[in-house]
């Protein structure tokens, strides 16, 4: 798969503590899977979940999804442990919590290299901490195994001791800020969770709003959140007819020596069929995804 343009729609926590929970990560829709050693794990279940999670990881069935481990942070006991462990279990990435500077990333990649992680295991770094924020382009440039961030509003707004009001406006400046550090460097970015898992059209706000501002898709909490999140991340099925349209109308207007194209009277440049060729790129991406090995 292409991970240049990698579906990350709905990307789920699962309690790596919990075998019940990983087997039936097998069988959901999700883009993504975070297997979570961190704050889903009690402090007596993190040695035993991080072989929990290994051992999943090395039994497959995932398909292509992509699996995250969130690890432990390197300040804890089980940090680096928990870094060796994933280093060659076979995962696509690790997501490091409160990421506050670009040393972290550092010292886990060296980690990392030191048990062997092949080249391709990205690390995620999420931002969730005023520190994070402030230090996130700093960060974003540390290792060019760093693909994406991942946004904890859930401890920045504890931190930041600020409502967790319905359109997010007390934490604006600090996503916009993360989302743009993350387009300047070329990297993925995740929206992060809506708490209320009873609340179905706020949900389906906050995901609008973050594919609205841009990002990628939205970290979960739960499973029956999943499809909105699909839906809603998604190019519709309007977007990529649209995008096919102008992708064809450009490369005709190409071949006869011009730069630009009016369609349905809108003008089409360059930087509109890149866009669509993105578009048409996920949505084939998407569709990629769900079939089978």
């Amino acid at each position: 798969m292409d991970t240049s343009v990698r579906p990350r729609r709905s990307v789920l926590y699962m309690p790596g503590s919990n075998p019940r929970a990983l087997e039936k990560a097998k069988t959901l829709a999700a883009d993504g899977l975070i297997l979570d050693l961190e704050d889903a794990v009690a402090p007596d279940a993190k040695v035993e979940a991080r072989r929990l999670v290994v051992e999943a990881i090395g039994n497959g069935g995932y398909g292509r999804r992509e699996i995250i481990v969130r690890c432990n942070g390197l300040a804890t006991p089980w940090g680096r442990d928990d870094l060796m462990a994933a280093a060659r279990s076979g995962a696509d990435g690790v997501a490091l919590p409160k990421v506050e500077s670009a040393d972290v990333l550092r010292q886990a990649e060296a980690i990392l290299m030191e048990a062997g992680a092949p080249a391709s295991l990205a690390l995620w770094a999420m931002i969730e901490t005023p520190k994070g924020v402030l230090a996130v382009a700093e960060i974003a440039q540390a290792t060019p195994r760093l693909v994406g961030l991942v946004m904890g509003t859930s401890d920045l707004a504890k931190d930041l001791r600020c409502a967790h009001t319905p359109d997010r406006q007390p934490m604006q400046y600090a996503l916009s800020h993360c989302l743009l550090v993350a387009r300047a460097f070329g990297l993925a970015i995740l929206d992060g969770v809506h708490l209320d898992l009873d609340d179905a059209e706020g949900f389906a706000a906050s995901c609008r709003q973050g594919r609205d501002m841009g990002f990628d898709g939205k970290t979960l909490i739960h499973p029956k959140t999943i499809d909105a999140a699909n839906r809603i991340f998604a190019p519709g099925e309007e977007e990529i007819a649209w995008s096919r349209r102008i992708i064809a109308a450009h490369e005709e207007a190409a071949a006869a020596g011009k730069g630009v194209v009016v369609v349905d009277g809108r003008l089409v440049e360059n930087l509109h069929v890149v866009a669509a060729r993105r578009r048409v790129a996920m949505a084939e991406q998407i569709q990629a995804l769900a079939q089978p090995l």
